[in-house]
């Protein structure tokens, strides 16, 4: 049963609509996940920037901000705050530029496990984990010690 104050999915998706990340924190079907990306895709691409990056979709809530070509899309309950999920999308954009000093979508492709390892470090289960961005990272290069 999901929480109601819970991340749904976490996606990453360039201007064209390959997705470069897709973290789902409840089970989905694959097929679900590929209509569902495509949609939140169109949705957040054609969106005229006069309008907030909040959009209801479904029973949920996507937030979501542009960083150059790159899209990064949060589900979240139609309740949560809108505010600290942008907050979150942030942080883990500073992750990944403090990561790859400047990250850019080249990083996150052929480095994948990583962006990866980095947001299982920041968000656990759907929640968020860890807000320090220095405790995160030492966290993550620990753990790329012990690989």
């Amino acid at each position: 049963h999901l929480s109601p104050h819970m991340i749904r999915f976490f996606l990453l998706q360039n201007r064209q609509g390959k997705t470069r990340l897709s973290k789902w924190y409840y089970v989905v079907p694959e097929s679900e996940k590929k209509r569902i990306e495509s949609e939140v895709h169109r949705m957040v691409v054609s969106r005229d920037k006069k309008y907030t990056n909040f959009i209801e979709y479904n029973n949920y809530k996507l937030i979501y901000r542009r960083y150059a070509g790159l899209f990064f899309t949060i589900a979240v309950d139609i309740t949560d705050n809108e505010l600290a999920y942008l907050e979150t999308i942030h942080l883990f954009v500073e992750l990944l530029d403090s990561y790859f000093s400047n990250v850019c979508e080249l990083d996150i492709v052929f480095n994948f496990n990583k962006v990866y390892n980095i947001l299982d470090e920041y968000m656990l289960a759907g929640e968020i984990a860890e807000t320090s961005k220095k405790e995160i990272l030492d966290r993550v290069r620990l753990l790329e010690k012990l690989e």
